[in-house]
């Protein structure tokens, strides 16, 4: 039900992935650093640290899921490009600041920019659905998980190695890639929206609230939502606590963290840039989101049972893997809503997530700090990824019942 210009253009999607992939590495470069940044100017040790690294990605989601549906009904009237351009240029603004700060309250003005300049992947997704056909789509919204891939494998490496020399030298180097990201935008990302497939801006459906409502007006795209929310919510122990843990559990130094992530990144650009190519057309939608639920879950409860440094890279192969089924469930959810919606379907989707963001990283560094702390009931440190795992187990049953009572209607085969 997408509009569609018959193949995907392929200089297009060069366009759209090469600006992700710059996008994804600026957010990459400041992950291993960022433990020792709040250490640094909050006077804390590693436990209080995640906490308050936690209330920071609390900041971003906050404001990336009020401004979300904003950016994405905008884009809906307007066009993606000038909406996208405007993103990168608050992630530009964000770094510059944090590579500033004298103190934690700059770092949470820094996360509060960003997050408004965060819908700069709904407005990406919106873009692919705009020039995809229904048998790319789910391929096509993989690209969006490689292009994560490839920034993880060189924002983390990268700013590891730079956070050696100083923990702030990967922001400067982070403003700096916004900066040419945008530069590059401007001048040869093209429009993916035309004036036909426009329709009026709306403040009833720019909000969550209005974009929830009209979503949930369609039941099969509404499980599968509760089905998505339940995955990024296990996810975030990931996110929120991945650099805390190791550091903790192995002592490893930001180089280390930051090559761990790297190869995390390798593996999901595998997955989702090639193997799901394959993948995808062999299993169908459907059944890849059952296959790759389940690898995350698996990865999840391996991560949280991990008792050496070295079985952290091992595990991330699975996990990885389960990275077929997030793409599979935005196309089967493209595939229900009409092309001038499609704004507003990827608002809802990166809204769903930000919600996640909210709650996520309070709840699992809770859980670190919680099982971590001198006075800990049980010396667990793993005990935020035992929660992921037993969320995404509930994602996989939720996708399930959704599916398979829709499945007469051919609903998730293509």
């Amino acid at each position: 039900m997408t509009h569609s210009t018959g193949n995907a253009p392929k200089k297009a999607l060069s366009f759209i992935f090469l600006t992700l992939v710059l996008d994804v590495t600026g957010l990459g470069l400041v992950i291993p650093v960022l433990p020792g940044l709040i250490q640094e100017l909050g006077g804390v040790e590693m436990s209080q640290a995640s906490v308050i690294g936690g209330w920071l990605s609390f900041a971003y989601a906050a404001m990336q899921f009020i401004c979300s549906p904003i950016l994405g009904a905008l884009s809906d009237r307007f066009g993606r490009r000038p909406i996208l351009l405007v993103s990168l240029a608050g992630l530009g603004v964000d770094y510059f600041l944090m590579s500033l700060a004298p103190q934690l309250s700059w770092l949470f003005f820094g996360k509060v920019i960003a997050g408004i300049g965060g819908a700069s992947f709904t407005t990406a997704t919106a873009y692919i659905a705009d020039i995809s056909t229904p048998q790319t789509r789910a391929q096509n919204f993989g690209l969006v998980g490689a292009a994560f891939g490839i920034g993880f494998i060189l924002g983390p490496a990268i700013g590891g190695f730079l956070g050696q020399l100083d923990v702030r030298a990967p922001f400067y180097f982070a403003a700096g890639l916004s900066l040419l990201n945008l530069v590059y935008g401007y001048f040869v990302l093209p429009e993916s929206l035309d004036e036909a497939h426009r329709r009026t801006f709306s403040w009833k459906r720019a909000n969550p609230l209005g974009t929830f409502r009209q979503l949930a007006q369609m039941p099969a795209i509404r499980g599968l939502l509760i089905a998505y929310f339940l995955l990024f919510l296990g996810a975030n122990s990931v996110q929120s606590t991945w650099s805390f843990f190791t550091m903790y559990r192995f002592d490893w130094p930001p180089r280390t963290v930051g090559l761990s992530l790297g190869l995390a990144g390798v593996m999901v650009g595998l997955v989702q840039g090639l193997l799901i190519r394959r993948i995808n057309p062999w299993l169908g939608n459907r059944k890849s989101v059952y296959v790759g639920l389940s690898f995350y879950a698996a990865g999840l409860l391996m991560f949280a049972l991990a008792s050496q440094g070295w079985m952290m890279f091992a595990i991330l192969v699975p996990y990885a893997f389960g990275g077929i089924s997030g793409p599979a469930m935005q196309a089967i959810m493209a595939g229900q809503v009409e092309p001038n919606a499609q704004g507003e379907l990827q608002a809802g989707i990166t809204s769903l997530v930000s919600l996640t963001q909210i709650i996520g990283p309070i709840l699992m560094t809770g859980l670190f700090e919680r099982f971590t702390r001198v006075d800990a009931p049980i010396a667990f440190p793993g005990a935020a990824f035992l929660c992921g795992a037993l969320l995404v187990l509930m994602s996989v049953w939720m996708a399930y019942l959704t599916l398979e009572k829709n499945k007469q209607h051919g609903f998730g085969k293509s």
